[in-house]
């Protein structure tokens, strides 16, 4: 029975504790926070919200580089390192950057709550430290036939960035008790429920 409610605490601390990162987008006009979390192997979770935009649909994508000493300008192209085409978040041929689009209401704000299978928080499609870039106009998804479509979506210019940083660290392996900023957490409530059901 003791190894059942050890188990049980070890599994609501790891889930407690799911890497995470987050960007914040902040420019003369345009703002907000966006929160990517690992929720599985394959899912990352994206919710946030972002203001000050225009009403109607904008390219929402990972960019290659978290360099913005140049502004949005220097965070180079989407995420691509599968060489791919640019399409939509559900088709297999796309960029691992390729997130679609986000909708402003008539208020200029996007509420954004998705999941997306293909980024990840670790390994070879890790997006923490690449920067997030929200563009002027809808991305057509590859599919406008436009000369930038298989490229760029044909989203246009790119009006708010930033770089998506750590929020919770991805662990090696196992769970909570490799990150070092909840060890001690986590041992006092082990030892804490280890004594009350000795």
């Amino acid at each position: 029975m003791k190894f059942l409610v050890l188990a049980m605490v070890l599994a609501v601390v790891c889930a407690e504790n799911k890497p995470s990162a987050n960007v914040v987008l902040k420019t003369d006009t345009v703002s907000g926070v966006v929160t990517f979390t690992q929720i599985d192997d394959k899912t990352v979770s994206i919710e946030g919200s972002i203001s000050g935009l225009k009403p109607g649909k904008h390219g929402f994508h990972v960019h290659a580089k978290g360099d913005l000493s140049n502004g949005c300008a220097s965070a180079a192209g989407h995420f691509n390192p599968l060489n791919k085409t640019h399409g939509a978040p559900e088709d297999s041929n796309r960029h691992v950057g390729d997130l679609g689009n986000i909708v402003a209401g008539p208020d200029g704000v996007a509420n954004i709550n998705f999941k997306d299978n293909v980024i990840s928080l670790s390994g070879a499609h890790c997006i923490i430290g690449r920067a997030i870039v929200v563009h002027e106009g809808e991305d057509d998804l590859g599919k406008g036939g436009f000369n930038d479509s298989l490229t760029t979506g044909h989203a246009g210019g790119r009006v708010a960035c930033g770089v998506i940083g750590i929020v919770v660290d991805p662990p090696n392996s196992g769970c909570s008790m490799l990150y070092s900023n909840n060890m001690g957490t986590f041992l006092t409530i082990l030892t804490t429920v280890y004594f009350l059901i000795m």
